[in-house]
């Protein structure tokens, strides 16, 4: 008896020892499992797109990128996506494309598979959820045997056609951008731009356009050079012109305009916003947005506010949440808010108390306060204390624009509080260097219609004229024209940006398949035919 007790202890300890690691084996199991199905889903999205000539498959396989990039492995480690390369489901064993993803990811080593602890001899009773489960299953299997052959997946390697090659490449540069090897990087996004060059398949377009944009970043992250990118990308934008790839393009332009503003050519950047057309019913809102704030900072720069305030507005529209890009949203609001106070206008103070852009927007919190007020020893010091914030924001030339503005608000509190005031006066509340200063400031903002008064140069004051009803001039007019023209724009856009059930028309057809067999039979009646009676109206057409 003192032996076996002596025993159970040892058991028992053995046991609870052996659990920690069968159950890390399970979750890293699990882990790659999940990885694995969702890249054998997307590639069969792919063969789909390959096969029936639709990019919506496409769109949904990329649509997936910022999901499954957070799968492919924990920081510094690439057993999951390794696993994934070597899966005979998704590329034929030892291939060229194999060994080449494999090499860029390190060749991790085959995990052991792990060891059992205990066995089980008999399976535990399916419980309630699992029945029911299994009920659901058999009822979806009756259903789908009628599409079954239509929609089986493809035979041999998903991986195998150009476009899974390409699709399996992305994923591993995505690890290699996320562990910051930019230069196996580089070599691996040039050698794809290559590749995608030389097949020249149109089912290729939204792929290249990822290719092309992730090439674009890792050499900036690298911090090399960008003018010499500004040659091949101004290529691919002639090709994809050409060949009418709206998806190209709608990568191409914005990458190409943050080139010219990063190397400060606004000339260049203006000259191709004004001779090529953005395709902006085809582009993603990720795109969308950055061409607006690009083309909104080109304008502040031109001195065009309006336009400008009109693009940045689109860009925040449009921009993604502010838990998924939280610096789009703060630099796109530093510029919207210099430029609405380069208009006249003061922003709201919501704005501010964001809290993804409260701490970003302090600085020019103090610069809105001093506009707001028409302080102008305020607004200097605003200016110096945070002057390294606003040139790492390529905002300093614009805010020194915003001085004429606070000479402009305190001109305008200074003629609403006096009816007549001496020009030293004037000089000593705006603190400027003399007399002559104020009078020609004074004048000047008479002349653009700041200010309703007359300056008297002999006597050396202003005179401001008597207030009128502002509601007997047209300002009010304008101010509801300029809302409703802002509001059925909005409404428009809306409408535009509306997504609707895929074939939600013909809900009849089993597949796309069939709706082009039947288009072809149509087609065929139609040419067969001798006349066009047969057919009334568009009612026959609607199941296209």
């Amino acid at each position: 008896m003192a032996g076996e007790s002596a025993t159970k202890p040892s058991e028992e300890t053995s046991i609870s020892t052996a659990v920690p690691p069968a159950a890390t084996a399970e979750v890293v199991e699990s882990e790659e499992d999940v990885l694995l199905s969702n890249v054998k889903h997307n590639l069969s999205l792919l063969d789909k797109a390959v096969s029936l000539l639709e990019p919506r498959f496409t769109t949904r396989a990329l649509r997936s990128l910022p999901a499954l990039r957070k799968k492919l492995g924990p920081k510094g480690h690439a057993e999951h996506l390794a696993q994934v390369l070597r899966s005979t489901a998704i590329l034929p064993h030892d291939s060229a494309l194999q060994k080449s993803l494999l090499d860029f990811l390190g060749n991790p080593a085959v995990p052991e598979p792990p060891a059992t602890t205990m066995d089980v001899d008999e399976k535990p009773a399916p419980t309630a959820a699992a029945a029911t489960l299994v009920a659901i299953a058999d009822k979806t299997d009756k259903v789908s045997s009628a599409t079954a052959k239509k929609d089986k997946l493809p035979e041999g390697p998903l991986g195998a056609l150009p476009e899974g090659e390409v699709y399996l490449s992305l994923l591993v540069l995505l690890w290699l951008l996320d562990q910051k090897k930019y230069s196996e990087g580089k070599d691996l996004a040039t050698s794809l731009i290559e590749k995608i060059s030389n097949l020249n398949r149109r089912t290729m377009d939204q792929l290249a356009s990822k290719v092309y944009f992730y090439w674009v970043r890792l050499h900036e992250l690298a911090g090399d050079d960008t003018a010499a990118l500004r040659t091949p990308l101004l290529a691919a934008q002639r090709t994809a012109a050409l060949r009418r790839d709206d998806d190209l393009q709608a990568t191409l332009l914005p990458l190409l305009l943050r080139n010219y503003l990063q190397h400060h050519l606004y000339d260049q950047a203006h000259h191709l916003v004004a001779k090529t057309t953005y395709p902006v019913g085809t582009a993603g809102n990720a795109q969308l947005a950055r061409w607006f704030y690009y083309v909104g900072r080109i304008r502040a720069i031109q001195l065009n506010y309006t336009e400008a305030h009109t693009n940045l507005q689109q860009a925040i529209r449009r921009a993604p949440d502010a838990k998924i890009a939280p610096g789009f949203l703060q630099t796109a609001h530093k510029l919207s808010i210099i430029v609405e106070l380069l208009m006249g206008e003061i922003p709201e103070r919501r704005t501010f108390r964001h809290p993804v852009l409260k701490n970003a927007l302090f600085p020019y919190l103090e610069i809105v306060q001093a506009v707001r007020i028409g302080d102008l020893t305020k607004f200097n010091t605003a200016l110096s204390t945070h002057q390294a914030t606003f040139a790492s924001d390529q905002n300093a030339t614009l805010i020194l624009r915003l001085r004429h503005n606070v000479i402009k608000t305190a001109l305008k509190t200074i003629s609403l509080a006096y009816s007549r005031i001496p020009l030293r006066d004037v000089s000593a509340k705006l603190h400027l260097d003399s007399e002559e200063d104020a009078e020609y400031i004074v004048a000047k903002a008479i002349r653009d219609g700041v200010i309703d008064a007359v300056v008297d140069h002999e006597k050396g004051y202003m005179q401001s004229k008597e207030q009128g009803d502002v509601y007997s001039t047209n300002e009010p007019q304008v101010a509801f024209d300029t809302r409703i023209k802002f509001l059925l724009e909005l409404h428009n856009q809306s409408v535009k940006a509306m997504r609707y059930p895929l074939n939600a028309h013909s809900k009849e057809l089993a597949s796309a398949g069939e709706a082009r067999e039947r288009e072809r039979e149509l087609a065929k009646e139609i040419e067969d035919a001798d006349d066009d009676g047969d057919i009334d109206g568009a009612g026959d057409m609607e199941g296209f």
